[in-house]
């Protein structure tokens, strides 16, 4: 696989994007709002000055990698002569289905098709397709330039040469992946947003304070980040999302989201992407502040 189309130019499929691009694959990126490609492009020239600066990177590699990058609006456009199709769209349903049939009707007939999808079905976003066996479930972790691991999910359907080659793939990447079965929220949220949503709980049930949780699991269970900051920087609208999938997936009460969580997304208070969420935040700058909300 030597072409690669990401679908999708917010922060996964930038991110997506650059660490393809980075590792020497042509990449086509292709939203339909030409200005976040554009803002896409110059996140990823960005990012790649930080490595520059870490001795991650040289300039003449970050150019060679940003020239490997070429922008469209359009799913029709952007997958001629494609290998693979990353889609890193925002988590719904109908959303990627669309994207999954634009696909289908248009990238080569010996093309993967893989979503970056956190929790939504892969047998499912396969079956608006006519080549089930080659969709594939490729979930990044973010910030996808820095976090090492791949999830990998098999649809009912896909076959194991496409597993097999998405596996080598990610190794050729850099990146270390893991296999999962495609049941809801597959093992990473699965696992991780039960603790997010316990962690909502025991704040709306005034057991502690924000930094008293976050602190607690931090520094009790080497966490590098607290789960309520962790929410925030995942957006509270994206943990919501997931823990629907799980609780109308397995049909268990243990998945229902906290009545604040859903307060918090209703009010548009979605961590890091609004400026506000369990802290909040200032372009610039790097303190962390607790809600105004959460001290009153």
């Amino acid at each position: 696989m030597k072409n690669i189309a990401v679908i999708g130019a917010g922060t996964m499929g930038n991110g997506i994007a650059h660490v393809f691009a980075q590792n020497g694959f042509s990449v086509h990126l292709i939203d339909v709002s030409a200005p976040q490609l554009e803002k896409a492009v110059s996140t990823i020239a960005a990012n790649m000055d930080r490595q520059i600066a870490k001795s991650q990177l040289t300039t003449e590699e970050k150019e060679a990698a940003l020239a490997r990058i070429t922008t469209f609006t359009s799913i029709a456009n952007g997958t001629a002569g494609i290998d693979l199709a990353v889609e890193a769209a925002t988590e719904l349903t109908s959303l990627k289905l669309d994207i999954f049939r634009e696909l289908d009707q248009h990238a080569p007939e010996n093309a993967i098709l893989a979503s970056n999808t956190s929790s939504i079905s892969i047998t499912k976003i396969a079956s608006v397709t006519k080549r089930p066996e080659k969709v594939i479930g490729m979930h990044f972790m973010n910030p996808v330039p820095v976090m090492k691991l791949v999830e990998v999910i098999n649809g009912y359907a896909t076959s194991s040469d496409v597993t097999n080659s998405i596996l080598a793939l990610s190794e050729k990447l850099g990146k270390i992946p893991a296999l999962a079965n495609d049941y809801p929220g597959f093992v990473a949220n699965r696992i991780l947003m039960p603790m997010i949503n316990e962690a909502i709980h025991t704040l709306h049930e005034s057991v502690a304070t924000v930094e008293s949780i976050d602190t607690i699991m931090k520094l009790g269970m080497a966490h590098p980040m607290g789960p309520l900051q962790l929410a925030d920087f995942i957006g509270l609208d994206v943990c919501l999302s997931i823990l629907n999938v799980l609780h109308n997936g397995f049909g268990q009460p243990k998945y229902a989201p906290s009545p604040l969580l859903v307060n918090m997304v209703t009010a548009g208070k979605l961590g890091i992407k609004s400026g506000e969420g369990f802290y909040e935040y200032t372009k610039g700058s790097k303190e962390l502040k607790v809600s105004k909300y959460f001290l009153r």
